[in-house]
C-alpha cells in the first residue's frame, strides 16, 4: 500500500490543505465534498493524486477526499449520499479495473441518476462504458489507437492531437478511450482527436452529469520524464473539464 506521504507532498506542492479526519468526512463547513477514487489496481497513485490535487486547488471549494482500498473513506452509498462528485482517475488495466469496482456499480450508477456528477480521466472514461462499466454512457467507447486513421498505434506514454472547443491542444496521452456518443441536446463534444472521433464529452445520466476525456489534460509535469516527452501545460484544459459537471 503506498503512502499517504506522497499525496501530502502533492498538496503541499499546489498549497493545498490536508483535510480534516475521516469522522468530518461530510463536509468542512459548506464545502461541498467531492471523492476520488484510489485503489490497488491503479499501477501508479500518482494518477489518483493528480486529480485530487487538480480539484482540490480549482474555484470550486471542495473538500476532497480518496475513496476506495487505499483512500481515507470506503466507497459506498452513504460517502456518495454526501457527496457533489465522484472522480474515476487513469491507471490500469480496464479488466481488473472493473473487477474490483463491480460491486460497486450499482451505488455509482444510482449516485449519478439522482444528481450526482461523474468524472472519468481516461480508465476512468472506459470505466463509465457499458461493456466492462458503470453503464452511465449509452454510446460505444473503445481504444483510440485501434481506429482508423489514429495518431497513436501502441499504448506507450506519448503526446495526441487534439482539437479542444475549436483550438487544436497536445495532451498527454496513454491508451485512452474514443467516444461515440448519443447526439443529443444533453451532450456536448468538448474534444475530437485528428481523425474525428470524440476525446472528450460532458453529457447527462438521469438528473446526473457524465464527463469523460481520453487523453490527460491533468497531467503534471513529471509524467513527461518517462519516456522524456516535451512537457505540455494543460491543466487550463483540466479546470475546463472538470467545470464543465461543477460549474453552475
Amino acid at each position: 500500500m503506498k503512502s499517504t506521504g506522497i499525496l501530502d507532498s502533492v498538496r503541499h506542492t499546489l498549497g493545498v490543505p490536508r483535510p480534516s479526519s475521516p469522522s468530518d468526512s461530510r463536509s468542512t463547513g459548506t464545502r461541498p465534498l467531492a471523492l476520488v477514487y484510489r485503489g490497488p489496481t491503479q499501477e501508479d497513485q500518482d494518477c489518483a493524486d493528480t486529480v485530487i490535487a487538480l480539484l482540490a486547488g480549482g474555484p470550486w471549494g471542495l473538500d476532497v477526499r480518496a475513496v476506495g482500498p487505499e483512500g481515507e473513506l470506503p466507497l459506498s452509498k452513504d460517502a456518495l449520499a454526501r457527496a457533489r462528485l465522484y472522480a474515476q482517475p487513469g491507471g490500469g488495466d480496464l479488466s481488473p479495473a472493473y473487477q474490483e469496482l463491480k460491486p460497486h456499480k450499482k451505488a455509482v450508477r444510482h449516485f449519478v441518476k439522482h444528481g450526482g456528477s461523474y468524472l472519468g480521466f481516461c480508465l476512468g472514461g472506459y470505466l463509465a462504458g457499458s461493456d466492462e462499466g458503470f453503464g452511465l454512457l449509452s454510446g460505444e467507447v473503445g481504444q483510440y489507437i485501434e481506429t482508423p486513421g489514429a495518431t497513436v498505434d501502441n499504448e506507450e506514454n506519448t503526446l495526441v492531437e487534439v482539437v479542444w472547443r475549436g483550438r487544436s491542444r497536445t495532451v498527454f496521452f496513454q491508451d485512452g478511450p474514443y467516444f461515440s456518443p448519443d447526439s443529443g441536446p444533453d451532450t456536448t463534444v468538448l474534444a475530437t482527436y485528428t481523425n474525428d472521433r470524440v476525446a472528450a464529452l460532458v453529457t447527462s445520466y438521469g438528473a446526473g452529469r457524465v464527463a469523460v476525456v481520453g487523453p490527460h489534460p491533468e497531467a503534471t509535469d513529471d509524467w513527461f520524464e518517462d519516456p522524456p516527452l516535451p512537457v505540455q501545460h494543460t491543466h487550463d484544459l483540466a479546470l475546463d473539464f472538470a467545470g464543465t459537471v461543477l460549474n453552475p
